[in-house]
């Protein structure tokens, strides 16, 4: 066995046969950003065996002050490319693979199914919702973490436990983002190393188990917290998200977008309606498709229609 890992094979918790389950787990990461640079750095670090990337984004200059992965000459490179390379130059004993794509409906099954662990480490309530919804029907473990400003937290689902949306079933109708609230680097990487450490102890097996378990962190108050919500029902039925593509011709879409924000929708004869005028939809005859950025909005809306009686729904992130 390699020496580089001598230091945590040494502790009991570990030793040989854990640094051996390390190895040879698969675990997919989607985000390389400022949660996903953490999170990859210390599963690398440790010895994981195989780690699938997955992020359609690129290195811009805002990202370097919380994603230490990234140097100036990285700026305008998919963040996949440049991820890899550093990790790989960090420790070549580690398969790393890259996908520069956005998740989708379409990819985001085969990636899940390929995987032992799944980390959520992307800034998308689609992506979240579907991670979920897939590892749920797997019982495939979920990572995931969100961090806005000095707050957030960090918890594992599915994989035998709850999923996400039988603990966060309601979108917060804040709708704040790191690009509108900020973020401290900070506070980002103490969540992202969270993520991290949550992923060794499910693959090391380690009790008491943390499946089922939110950790929260408030940088501000140097607070942390956190719940346990194992045993948590789950939600009797789940709106999907789809892909654009998947939109049919009978469909009724409703663009949740401002016009400011996007002048011209790409589903023609699309409603231009908000969250907080859907009800003027009124009562519609076929599926209704609610589309926005994230994911947030079409949520929102979702479950505005949904207490109406509403249910023949799908929803679409734009990005």
């Amino acid at each position: 066995m390699s020496n580089r890992y001598a230091r945590q094979t040494i502790l009991g918790e570990v030793g040989p046969e854990g640094q051996a389950r390390l190895a040879a787990a698969s675990v997919m990461v989607i985000g390389a950003g400022g949660l996903g640079c953490p999170v990859l750095q210390y599963l690398v670090g440790a010895g994981v065996g195989r780690i699938v990337l997955v992020d359609h984004d690129t290195v811009e200059v805002t990202n370097l002050h919380r994603q230490p992965l990234y140097r100036m000459s990285d700026i305008g490179r998919p963040k996949v490319e440049a991820a890899r390379e550093a990790l790989h130059g960090f420790n070549p004993e580690v398969r790393l693979e890259g996908h520069v794509v956005r998740l989708t409906p379409q990819n985001a099954g085969a990636l899940v199914e390929a995987a032992d662990l799944v980390i959520d480490a992307a800034d998308s309530f689609a992506v979240t919702y579907m991670l979920s919804d897939l590892c749920l029907a797997a019982a495939k473990p979920l990572i995931s973490a969100s961090v806005i400003g000095l707050t957030g937290y960090v918890g594992t689902f599915c994989g035998g436990g709850p999923s996400y949306r039988a603990v966060f079933p309601d979108v917060s109708i804040d709708g704040g983002t790191c690009d509108t609230v900020g973020v401290l680097g900070s506070a980002v990487a103490v969540l992202g190393s969270l993520q991290a450490h949550l992923a060794l102890h499910v693959l090391l097996g380690l009790e008491p188990s943390a499946v089922g378990r939110v950790v929260t962190f408030d940088a501000r108050r140097l607070a942390f917290g956190g719940f346990g919500f194992a045993g948590s029902p789950e939600p009797d039925a789940a709106v999907p998200f789809i892909a654009p593509e998947a939109v049919r011709a009978d469909d009724i879409v409703v663009d949740l977008r401002g016009l400011d924000e996007a002048p011209v929708s790409p589903f023609a004869g699309a409603r231009r309606l908000v969250v907080d005028t859907i009800e003027e939809l009124g009562e519609p005859q076929g599926r209704v498709v609610l589309a926005c950025r994230s994911g947030q909005r079409s949520l929102m809306a979702a479950d505005k229609l949904r207490a109406r009686g509403i249910t023949n729904l799908a929803l679409v992130a734009l990005g």
